[in-house]
């Protein structure tokens, strides 16, 4: 039951993380890194909100360089390198490389104190690839079209650094999540940097795309983000691993609700792969064993020989 709420509470980020596809294509053609610009700077803003309240939590920033720098490689490294690698390759084949990150916390995550890695584990997490696969390609073939590009290994890279960053948030537990608002102020500065180098300005349009930034910037960059970091420092991580193969099925899901695209029957198999390989993942947490109880000639005769000995 410790680990069951903050567990819970990092589940929650993967569905905010399902609405990223919805809202950033209700944000209209809006540059890549001026979008994550804005909305990470909404993220850090919706945090550092909190501090009004609670004068004492921007004490949190004051963190030695280890933490700044896994947080600064998780949230603006991963998707500053993300948006390069969508524009070097095939934007399905990067996601699918890409989404490996669940897979790979698993794996590390058995080299953290208290965890050990358990063939459920692998049998759950595989199964959730599997489900991810079926969704992204559509039931397709699955293969490098164009031989392996820059794009495919900036892929693998960021699947390395989010993971990274996951398991290694486990090692600074003691750190308060308040912190990751210094990481969104940082990744806004990177992309907004990055966006004056290389893109051409683009202000939304309609109040719908700009309720869409605000919303991004809120809850999957923001909220979502905080979340994640509770979960994975406080929760079963090897289970959020697992879980994280239901953020794209729920995305296309959220698509076709909103009137993006048609039913597909990869849909419904990537369904039944990743509830059952987060199942089983989830095994021990969902079907934890009862301890036996006590035979009553044991429960009976305890108390009498503790006073024969006394």
């Amino acid at each position: 039951m410790k680990k069951t709420i903050p567990t819970l509470i990092g589940f929650s980020a993967i569905l905010t993380w399902s609405f990223l596809a919805l809202l950033s294509t209700a944000a209209g053609p809006i540059p890549p890194f001026q979008l994550a610009a804005m909305t990470f700077l909404l993220g850090a803003l919706a945090g550092a909100s909190s501090w009004i309240f609670r004068p004492g939590a921007i004490r949190s920033l004051r963190q030695p360089w280890p933490v700044w720098a896994t947080g600064v490689a998780g949230l603006c490294i991963y998707h500053c390198a993300y948006f390069f690698a969508i524009q070097s390759a095939p934007p399905v084949e990067v996601s699918l490389i890409a989404y490996l990150w669940p897979l790979l916390i698993v794996v590390f995550a058995a080299f953290l104190p208290g965890e050990r890695l358990r063939v459920h584990h692998i049998v759950g997490v595989v199964l959730g690839l599997a489900g991810a696969i079926v969704v992204i390609t559509k039931g397709g073939t699955i293969g490098l079209a164009n031989g392996v590009m820059k794009g495919h290994v900036i892929a693998l890279f960021c699947a390395f650094i989010w993971a990274g960053y996951s398991v290694l948030s486990r090692r600074f537990g003691q750190v308060p999540t308040d912190v990751v608002a210094g990481y969104c102020f940082i990744t806004a500065a990177v992309a907004f940097a990055l966006h004056l180098t290389l893109e051409t300005t683009v202000w939304p349009q309609t109040v719908t795309q700009w309720s869409a930034i605000l919303v991004l910037g809120a809850i999957p960059l923001g909220a979502g983000f905080y979340a994640w970091d509770y979960g994975c420092k406080h929760g079963d991580i090897m289970i959020l691993g697992a879980l994280s193969y239901a953020a794209p099925l729920f995305s296309v899901i959220v698509l076709l609700l909103a009137g993006f695209g048609v039913f597909h029957w990869s849909v419904a198999l990537a369904c039944v792969l990743i509830t059952i390989g987060a199942m089983v993942a989830a095994k021990d947490l969902l079907f934890k064993s009862r301890p036996a109880a006590a035979p009553v000639e044991t429960a009976i005769l305890a108390p009498a020989s503790r006073a024969e000995g006394t």
